[in-house]
């Protein structure tokens, strides 16, 4: 009697494991998918389809932006001058007016492929444009391939300069990202604002993503990001430089075979969620204060 009994608590155990196992996993199905992630054949087949053409470059990233689903008039292109390529914009509608810009930029310099700097982040626009579009959003995400970065920041510069005071004011945040896949994700920390660094530490920790903080200040580096520093707009710009890779860029070097793809991977799904997750976490001010969001 007592050998039954054993055995019969022993399989009600088991049952009640698998009832609260069951519940869990049927819980997990019904939560809202945070960021749909493209897969990785499809990120390297547009990494492989660069070209060195900076016009082609911008007209490829704004054709796989409608491939994504951004449509007219949710994707144009911002003319900046002189025989520049243009600024390609997407606009992924939210609920709110209050938007957190994405952005890298489309062009290269002379020397070397440009994949690494800025392919990689181009590319990366679409396929963030696929994962953020998975779900309604809060916030209007806007995607940017900027125009003439090598040339002294000159696209972004004139899409900031040409905000209108109320498009500046709705902007909650700005992610930057350059010069990925030379290894794992990094953050240029000391030029970040506090609460987004925050949150991409906070976001990589929870996806088991790796992160390391690389500063470039003493390189020389400088991103599009700085344009929107310069209005006091919260930024960060994700990378994966170090002082031992900084020589590749600009150089013959800058080619596909330096980038290692599982570090590019992993860089995409951090952004995607990070994405996902500062849609959540950046909330509008109280209209007693105009200070930027904060959670």
């Amino acid at each position: 009697m007592q050998n039954d009994g054993k055995i019969l608590a022993s399989r009600l155990a088991k049952v009640v494991i698998a009832c609260i196992a069951c519940a869990i996993w049927c819980s997990a199905q019904s939560l809202p998918i945070r960021a749909r992630l493209q897969t990785r054949a499809a990120l390297e087949h547009h990494l492989k389809s660069f070209s060195t053409s900076n016009d082609e470059r911008e007209k490829l990233i704004r054709k796989w932006l409608a491939d994504a689903g951004c449509a007219e008039p949710n994707l144009y292109e911002q003319a900046i001058g002189g025989r520049l390529p243009p600024n390609v914009i997407c606009l992924l509608p939210g609920e709110t007016q209050e938007t957190i810009v994405v952005g890298a930029h489309t062009d290269k310099v002379n020397l070397g492929d440009g994949v690494v700097d800025n392919w990689t982040g181009a590319v990366l626009l679409p396929g963030l444009l696929y994962s953020l579009s998975a779900q309604p959003r809060r916030h209007t995400m806007i995607f940017i391939g900027f125009s003439a970065e090598e040339q002294g920041l000159l696209g972004s510069k004139y899409y900031v300069n040409h905000l209108t005071r109320d498009g500046r004011a709705h902007i909650d945040g700005m992610v930057n990202f350059d010069s990925l896949g030379l290894g794992p994700t990094k953050v240029w920390a000391s030029h970040a604002d506090k609460a987004l660094l925050d949150d991409l530490r906070a976001t990589a920790r929870s996806n088991h993503l790796p992160l390391a903080t690389e500063n470039v200040d003493s390189i020389g580096a400088s991103a599009d990001s700085e344009s929107f520093a310069r209005d006091h707009i919260p930024r960060i710009t994700l990378h994966s430089v170090t002082g031992e890779t900084w020589s590749m860029l600009h150089s013959p070097s800058d080619k596909l075979a330096a980038i290692r793809m599982s570090d590019y991977y992993d860089s995409y799904k951090l952004i995607a969620q990070y994405l996902a997750y500062l849609d959540d976490a950046l909330k509008a001010p109280t209209p007693a204060s105009s200070e930027k969001p904060r959670r």
